[in-house]
């Protein structure tokens, strides 16, 4: 390397999983240069909802106040059966899971949880922040790695992050282990202003609307002013990865079967994001030597958890408190961390995808998963849950 770069990660994309890792390297000491694609730094996106996990690792990073501030709290999590608008499940995530689980659940817009991590990122004086910046090329050896852009740019440093999402090119040079899986599940994705959200349906619930090859859901945002919609069917198409313009005229199509008080949800939105949706087989390796990988570039999952984000976020955690336990010894503290979080990780991926064959269930299994829950207890489905939601930084690398 030229010139001492000893103190210095390069951490590839500049998503809610890189910055978090940006700011996590900070906070263990490392001098970090952050390279994004895109030309501006931001999310795009509607809402995500956050576990208490998820507060556990925002707390952490010093971020938890900003977020906090922007979340909207909900009362209790529910599923309705989409066809004959039955209960089949309600937790209350009021407050005693708040003292269950330390922290409370709740939703927020993707670019608010995205803002609340940069804005603190920006009071680091050591994390320098480059945009249009595509890598092309990558070289990882004994003592340093060093990382070449589009523009011919080259970028050096002691160790290098993959945190540049489903299609990472870090990944894909060093890894090399093929492409994500798409199971030709779609999302779209919408933000409704509170005026024009059914007012019956104007929940303080993250609320999801099950149905045979598809799903619905919504939940408010930004105080109450805006909606999330989210519909997910299994498409009739071949599909790729990727992110398009969507139309209802489609959505429609995929929802002829459920009942009215859901499927009016469909025709509020004026425009829609359409998302070709992937994840990945677990796998028992993210990295060597001086590099690894975080986020969805690692464990690029389905939606059907709501833990993506919470699981950049933990990553970046686990990964500052082994630098730290092995004495910022990277390729040591990088093992540790994969070891830690490979296991999780795969976990909340095989979740996802059960979770998803149960919301589209139909036929009699649809009638076997509205038993499941039936007189289920809020100790139940805590209990059930404690796995997940139960994370802290001290139990990171327990």
């Amino acid at each position: 390397m030229s010139g001492d770069r000893s103190n210095t990660i390069l951490v590839a994309g500049g998503g809610i999983g890189g910055m978090a890792c940006a700011l996590a390297l900070t906070q263990a000491g490392f001098e970090v240069e952050l390279l994004e694609q895109a030309a501006e730094i931001g999310e795009i996106g509607a809402g995500i909802q956050l576990g208490p996990n998820a507060f556990n690792a925002l707390d952490a990073l010093g971020c938890g106040p900003r977020a906090r501030a922007r979340a909207v709290y909900t009362d209790d999590l529910i599923m309705m059966d989409a066809v004959d608008e039955s209960v089949v499940g309600l937790i209350p995530v009021r407050e005693a899971f708040r003292e269950r689980f330390g922290n409370p659940y709740a939703v927020i817009h993707r670019a608010d949880i995205h803002r609340s991590i940069y804005e603190e990122t920006q009071t680091k004086p050591n994390v320098r922040l480059h945009t249009s910046t595509k890598i092309v090329s990558v070289d990882v050896g004994d003592k340093g790695v060093r990382v070449t852009d589009a523009q011919g740019r080259m970028f050096e440093g002691a160790a290098l992050i993959g945190a540049d999402g489903v299609h990472s090119v870090v990944r894909k040079q060093l890894l090399g282990d093929g492409g994500a899986h798409v199971p030709g599940h779609v999302v779209y994705r919408a933000v409704c202003p509170r005026e024009d959200f059914p007012e019956d349906l104007r929940w303080n619930a993250a609320a999801i609307w099950v149905g045979p090859k598809c799903h619905i859901v919504h939940y408010p945002l930004r105080g109450g002013e805006q909606y999330n919609i989210v519909v997910t069917f299994h498409s009739r198409e071949h599909e790729e990865w990727g992110v398009r313009e969507g139309s209802q005229e489609e959505v429609e199509s995929y929802f002829t079967h459920v009942s009215e008080k859901p499927r009016q949800l469909i025709r509020k939105p004026t425009s829609w994001k359409r998302w070709a949706i992937a994840d990945r087989d677990p796998v028992l390796k993210w990295g060597e030597g001086r590099y690894t990988l975080l986020g969805d570039a690692a464990h690029p999952m389905l939606q059907y958890m709501a833990q993506g984000a919470c699981m950049a976020m933990e990553d970046a955690v686990t990964l500052r408190e082994a630098l730290r336990v092995c004495d910022r010894d990277i390729e040591k503290a990088f093992r540790l961390y994969e070891s830690k979080r490979i296991p999780r990780t795969a976990r909340v991926v095989l979740s996802a995808r059960e979770m998803g064959r149960i919301f589209h269930a139909g036929g009699a299994e649809r009638l076997v998963r509205n038993s499941l829950w039936k007189d289920r207890t809020p100790e139940r489905y805590y209990d059930a849950l404690e796995w997940l939601y139960g994370w802290t930084e001290a139990k990171c690398l327990a």
